[in-house]
């Protein structure tokens, strides 16, 4: 399907394999590329589609150090790579551990043959709280916005659009593993006050609106206070993770679970 504009030289591609969001955006004297997908394979394909769609130079940006937006850095080695600091230093881990570990939860999905195969590369360049990229018509601005989906989410705003990574997700709930739960609905907010009534993308599915955001944010505000709550009543995880569950079905339990489990060591004052 490839590429589909959805502002003036602003693109999004919604690749089928774990329903990711590759952003494209294009200005005067370069281009920005948005996450570089899982495999070698996928970054090949995507490397294909970029440069059927411009030829400008590209910088490229993480929106965060999970696998499916950034294994596939390797096939843009020759550009910048821009992300946020942690995202950098988890990348710069060592390659074989990092990649093993993705293969052994991930190996066996459709899609993602080629896991074992990827050489981590980590960006170049890091963010700690904002940077401006100029593209000589158009400016594009990395921003952290706090701890929420990962410990290094950035967010690229350019001209009223905010490609938000999986700080906002769309079509599946937001996934906790690596995520900062309490701290999560003040970086949505912050995030707000960004999008305007622009077009948001996630980092998974389609493409939504503010309304969409003050929801998710909405949510995540109330599931912070129950896991609040739960811990200060001195109910175990398991309990509290029941609780959530009943108010926000939609979440499954293990996801339930894990937001609650994370949620706790938040509290904790572990990281």
């Amino acid at each position: 399907m490839g590429f589909r504009e959805i502002a003036p030289g602003i693109l999004v591609w919604r690749y089928p394999v774990l329903d990711v969001n590759i952003s494209l955006i294009l200005g005067a004297d370069g281009a920005v590329l948005v996450d570089t997908l899982s495999t070698p394979r996928q970054a090949a394909e995507l490397e294909v589609a970029v440069r059927a769609v411009t030829d400008l130079p590209l910088t490229v940006v993480n929106t965060h150090a999970h696998f499916d937006h950034c294994f596939g850095n390797a096939a843009f080695a020759n550009c910048d790579i821009w992300a946020h600091e942690a995202t950098a230093d988890r990348l710069a881990e060592n390659s074989e551990t990092l990649t093993r570990r993705v293969y052994e939860s991930w190996g066996t999905t459709p899609g993602l043959d080629g896991l074992l195969d990827v050489v981590v590369t980590p960006p170049t360049h890091r963010v700690r709280t904002s940077h401006t990229l100029d593209l000589g018509d158009r400016s594009v601005h990395l921003r952290h916005l706090g701890l929420g989906h990962s410990p290094g989410d950035l967010v690229v705003a350019v001209d009223g659009v905010v490609i938000a990574g999986d700080l906002v997700e769309e079509g599946a709930p937001p996934s906790f593993a690596d995520a900062y739960p309490l701290s999560w609905p003040d970086a949505l907010g912050a995030l707000l006050e960004l999008c305007a009534d622009g077009p948001v993308v996630p980092g998974h599915g389609d493409v939504v609106g503010r309304e969409f955001v003050e929801e998710q944010r909405k949510d995540l505000a109330g599931l912070d206070w129950t896991i609040r709550e739960g811990h200060a009543d001195g109910a175990d995880v398991s309990a509290v993770a029941e609780l959530a569950l009943s108010r926000w079905p939609e979440l499954g339990a293990a996801f339930a679970l894990e937001a609650v489990g994370r949620g706790f060591v938040e509290l904790s004052g572990r990281s």
